[in-house]
Protein backbone atom coordinates (compact mmCIF):
# COMPACT_ATOMS: atom_id res chain seq x y z
CA UNK A 1 0.00 0.00 0.00
CA UNK A 2 1.31 2.99 -0.67
CA UNK A 3 1.37 5.85 1.60
CA UNK A 4 0.62 9.67 -0.13
CA UNK A 5 1.83 12.52 1.95
CA UNK A 6 -1.27 15.22 1.26
CA UNK A 7 -0.41 19.01 1.90
CA UNK A 8 -3.15 22.20 2.27
CA UNK A 9 -1.88 25.42 2.35
CA UNK A 10 -4.24 28.55 3.24
CA UNK A 11 -3.90 32.00 2.10
CA UNK A 12 -1.91 33.73 -0.94
CA UNK A 13 1.86 34.09 0.12
CA UNK A 14 2.51 30.37 1.54
CA UNK A 15 1.91 29.46 -2.21
CA UNK A 16 3.62 31.82 -3.69
CA UNK A 17 6.71 29.71 -3.74
CA UNK A 18 5.19 26.57 -5.02
CA UNK A 19 6.71 26.61 -8.35
CA UNK A 20 10.02 26.33 -6.17
CA UNK A 21 8.78 23.63 -4.24
CA UNK A 22 7.61 21.46 -7.16
CA UNK A 23 11.41 21.64 -8.46
CA UNK A 24 11.99 19.84 -5.53
CA UNK A 25 9.51 17.01 -5.31
CA UNK A 26 11.11 13.76 -6.37
CA UNK A 27 8.31 11.92 -8.02
CA UNK A 28 6.46 13.14 -11.12
CA UNK A 29 3.72 15.94 -10.92
CA UNK A 30 1.86 19.00 -12.28
CA UNK A 31 0.50 21.64 -11.57
CA UNK A 32 -2.97 23.02 -12.31
CA UNK A 33 -5.27 25.94 -11.61
CA UNK A 34 -9.38 24.79 -10.98
CA UNK A 35 -11.58 27.84 -11.56
CA UNK A 36 -15.35 27.74 -10.51
CA UNK A 37 -18.02 30.58 -10.90
CA UNK A 38 -21.86 30.52 -9.35
CA UNK A 39 -23.89 33.20 -11.19
CA UNK A 40 -27.31 34.31 -8.67
CA UNK A 41 -29.79 37.50 -8.60
CA UNK A 42 -28.84 39.83 -5.33
CA UNK A 43 -31.47 39.45 -2.63
CA UNK A 44 -30.26 42.34 -0.33
CA UNK A 45 -28.49 45.81 -0.55
CA UNK A 46 -26.81 48.01 1.20
CA UNK A 47 -26.78 51.72 0.49
CA UNK A 48 -25.46 54.71 2.19
CA UNK A 49 -26.46 58.57 1.82
CA UNK A 50 -25.28 61.59 3.33
CA UNK A 51 -26.17 65.02 4.25
CA UNK A 52 -23.94 68.23 4.37
CA UNK A 53 -25.07 70.93 5.79
CA UNK A 54 -23.38 74.43 6.10
CA UNK A 55 -23.99 77.28 8.66
CA UNK A 56 -23.01 80.10 10.58
CA UNK A 57 -22.22 78.71 13.88
CA UNK A 58 -21.19 74.47 14.59
CA UNK A 59 -24.68 74.13 16.57
CA UNK A 60 -26.22 75.04 13.45
CA UNK A 61 -24.83 73.11 11.20
CA UNK A 62 -24.95 69.73 13.68
CA UNK A 63 -28.71 70.54 14.12
CA UNK A 64 -29.68 70.55 10.39
CA UNK A 65 -27.77 67.30 9.99
CA UNK A 66 -29.34 65.70 12.55
CA UNK A 67 -32.63 66.64 11.68
CA UNK A 68 -32.35 65.28 8.65
CA UNK A 69 -31.28 62.41 9.68
CA UNK A 70 -33.94 62.06 12.09
CA UNK A 71 -36.60 62.39 9.66
CA UNK A 72 -35.10 59.42 6.96
CA UNK A 73 -34.61 57.39 10.06
CA UNK A 74 -38.51 57.79 10.67
CA UNK A 75 -39.57 57.40 7.30
CA UNK A 76 -37.37 54.27 6.91
CA UNK A 77 -38.94 52.61 9.88
CA UNK A 78 -42.38 53.65 9.17
CA UNK A 79 -41.66 51.66 6.20
CA UNK A 80 -40.86 48.35 7.99
CA UNK A 81 -36.96 48.69 7.85
CA UNK A 82 -35.47 47.33 11.74
CA UNK A 83 -33.58 49.53 13.71
CA UNK A 84 -30.70 47.22 13.58
CA UNK A 85 -30.62 47.50 9.54
CA UNK A 86 -30.01 51.49 9.54
CA UNK A 87 -26.52 52.86 11.20
CA UNK A 88 -26.30 56.89 11.81
CA UNK A 89 -23.61 57.10 13.98
CA UNK A 90 -20.92 58.85 11.64
CA UNK A 91 -20.80 62.37 11.98
CA UNK A 92 -18.18 65.09 11.22
CA UNK A 93 -17.83 68.63 11.90
CA UNK A 94 -15.56 70.93 10.33
CA UNK A 95 -14.88 74.77 10.14
CA UNK A 96 -15.09 76.63 6.93
CA UNK A 97 -12.69 79.54 6.00
CA UNK A 98 -12.51 82.06 3.23
CA UNK A 99 -8.70 82.96 1.89
CA UNK A 100 -8.93 86.29 0.64
CA UNK A 101 -5.48 87.49 -0.81
CA UNK A 102 -2.78 88.94 1.50
CA UNK A 103 -5.25 89.08 4.56
CA UNK A 104 -5.66 86.29 7.73
CA UNK A 105 -8.07 83.38 6.75
CA UNK A 106 -11.48 84.73 7.83
CA UNK A 107 -13.65 82.02 9.32
CA UNK A 108 -16.80 81.67 7.44
CA UNK A 109 -19.20 79.13 8.97
CA UNK A 110 -19.39 75.29 9.92
CA UNK A 111 -19.88 72.29 7.78
CA UNK A 112 -21.53 68.76 9.14
CA UNK A 113 -21.20 66.02 7.16
CA UNK A 114 -23.57 62.92 8.93
CA UNK A 115 -23.98 58.80 6.83
CA UNK A 116 -26.44 56.95 7.11
CA UNK A 117 -25.83 53.38 5.89
CA UNK A 118 -29.03 51.29 5.71
CA UNK A 119 -29.70 47.29 5.20
CA UNK A 120 -32.44 46.54 2.65
CA UNK A 121 -33.95 43.15 2.74
CA UNK A 122 -36.69 43.38 0.10
CA UNK A 123 -35.37 45.09 -2.51
CA UNK A 124 -38.70 45.71 -4.40
CA UNK A 125 -38.55 48.65 -1.85
CA UNK A 126 -35.00 49.99 -2.56
CA UNK A 127 -35.80 52.81 -4.97
CA UNK A 128 -38.53 53.85 -2.58
CA UNK A 129 -36.07 54.18 0.35
CA UNK A 130 -33.85 56.30 -1.64
CA UNK A 131 -36.52 58.52 -2.71
CA UNK A 132 -37.52 59.08 1.05
CA UNK A 133 -33.74 60.10 1.65
CA UNK A 134 -33.59 62.71 -1.03
CA UNK A 135 -37.05 64.22 0.05
CA UNK A 136 -36.04 64.38 3.82
CA UNK A 137 -33.23 66.41 3.39
CA UNK A 138 -30.46 64.28 2.86
CA UNK A 139 -28.44 65.34 -0.31
CA UNK A 140 -26.26 62.71 -1.50
CA UNK A 141 -26.12 59.12 -3.14
CA UNK A 142 -23.14 57.96 -2.48
CA UNK A 143 -23.15 54.31 -2.64
CA UNK A 144 -25.55 50.97 -3.08
CA UNK A 145 -24.13 47.61 -2.99
CA UNK A 146 -25.99 44.65 -3.74
CA UNK A 147 -25.63 41.19 -2.38
CA UNK A 148 -26.50 38.11 -1.55
CA UNK A 149 -27.99 36.87 2.28
CA UNK A 150 -26.16 33.46 2.21
CA UNK A 151 -23.15 34.26 0.51
CA UNK A 152 -21.66 31.23 2.18
CA UNK A 153 -23.63 28.47 0.36
CA UNK A 154 -22.67 29.74 -2.98
CA UNK A 155 -19.44 30.18 -2.32
CA UNK A 156 -19.35 26.88 -1.44
CA UNK A 157 -20.91 26.06 -4.51
CA UNK A 158 -18.02 28.01 -6.63
CA UNK A 159 -15.20 26.45 -4.51
CA UNK A 160 -16.62 22.69 -5.68
CA UNK A 161 -16.89 23.52 -9.41
CA UNK A 162 -13.34 24.97 -8.93
CA UNK A 163 -12.12 21.45 -7.51
CA UNK A 164 -13.87 19.86 -10.34
CA UNK A 165 -12.60 21.94 -12.72
CA UNK A 166 -8.62 21.59 -11.15
CA UNK A 167 -9.12 17.83 -11.54
CA UNK A 168 -10.62 17.49 -14.81
CA UNK A 169 -7.73 19.66 -16.24
CA UNK A 170 -5.41 17.40 -14.62
CA UNK A 171 -7.00 14.48 -15.64
CA UNK A 172 -6.96 15.85 -19.09
CA UNK A 173 -3.28 16.76 -19.42
CA UNK A 174 -2.04 13.50 -17.32
CA UNK A 175 -4.05 11.52 -20.63
CA UNK A 176 -2.93 13.52 -23.23
CA UNK A 177 0.98 12.66 -22.23
CA UNK A 178 -0.25 8.85 -22.16
CA UNK A 179 -0.30 9.22 -17.71
CA UNK A 180 -2.68 9.18 -15.26
CA UNK A 181 -3.24 10.52 -12.05
CA UNK A 182 -2.40 9.44 -9.07
CA UNK A 183 -3.20 11.22 -5.92
CA UNK A 184 -2.81 14.36 -4.74
CA UNK A 185 0.50 16.49 -3.20
CA UNK A 186 -0.36 19.48 -2.43
CA UNK A 187 -3.47 21.76 -2.49
CA UNK A 188 -3.48 25.51 -1.81
CA UNK A 189 -6.53 27.85 -1.42
CA UNK A 190 -6.98 31.42 -1.95
CA UNK A 191 -9.00 32.62 0.67
CA UNK A 192 -9.61 36.01 -0.74
CA UNK A 193 -12.39 35.51 -3.73
CA UNK A 194 -15.14 38.11 -3.02
CA UNK A 195 -18.31 38.44 -4.80
CA UNK A 196 -18.82 40.48 -7.62
CA UNK A 197 -21.30 41.96 -9.34
CA UNK A 198 -22.31 42.36 -12.73
CA UNK A 199 -24.51 44.11 -15.15
CA UNK A 200 -26.24 42.04 -17.70
CA UNK A 201 -25.50 42.96 -21.03
CA UNK A 202 -28.76 43.10 -22.27
CA UNK A 203 -30.42 44.88 -20.02
CA UNK A 204 -29.94 48.42 -21.30
CA UNK A 205 -33.06 50.37 -20.86
CA UNK A 206 -34.38 54.02 -22.07
CA UNK A 207 -34.77 55.46 -18.49
CA UNK A 208 -37.22 58.60 -19.89
CA UNK A 209 -39.60 56.23 -20.59
CA UNK A 210 -39.70 53.64 -18.02
CA UNK A 211 -42.23 52.78 -15.44
CA UNK A 212 -42.14 52.80 -11.93
CA UNK A 213 -41.49 49.17 -11.84
CA UNK A 214 -38.85 49.17 -14.37
CA UNK A 215 -37.53 52.36 -12.64
CA UNK A 216 -37.30 50.01 -9.22
CA UNK A 217 -36.02 47.00 -11.15
CA UNK A 218 -33.38 49.12 -13.06
CA UNK A 219 -31.65 49.35 -9.36
CA UNK A 220 -31.51 45.62 -9.08
CA UNK A 221 -31.14 44.17 -12.57
CA UNK A 222 -27.71 43.16 -11.78
CA UNK A 223 -26.24 39.58 -11.33
CA UNK A 224 -23.51 38.65 -8.74
CA UNK A 225 -20.70 36.39 -9.89
CA UNK A 226 -19.27 34.58 -6.97
CA UNK A 227 -15.88 32.74 -7.78
CA UNK A 228 -13.30 30.66 -6.38
CA UNK A 229 -10.02 28.85 -7.44
CA UNK A 230 -7.70 25.70 -6.26
CA UNK A 231 -4.20 25.08 -7.17
CA UNK A 232 -3.44 21.84 -6.96
CA UNK A 233 -0.29 19.80 -7.59
CA UNK A 234 -0.73 16.41 -8.47
CA UNK A 235 0.95 13.56 -8.46
CA UNK A 236 1.19 11.07 -11.55
CA UNK A 237 1.98 7.62 -11.98
CA UNK A 238 5.34 6.30 -11.99
CA UNK A 239 5.96 4.19 -15.22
Amino acid sequence: MKNTCLAIVLGMSAFASASAIAADIPFPHLETTGRGEVVVQPDMAVFSVNVVETKKTAVDAKLAVDQAVTKFIERLQASGVDKKDINSANISLSAQYNYPKDHKPELVGFRANRSVEVTVHQLTKLNSYLDDALGDGINQINNIDLKVADTEKYQQQARQKAIENAKQVAASLAQGFGNRIDGVWQIEYNTNNQPMPYRRSNDAVMYSSMSKGAVDQSYTDNSIVIKDSVNVIFKLAEK
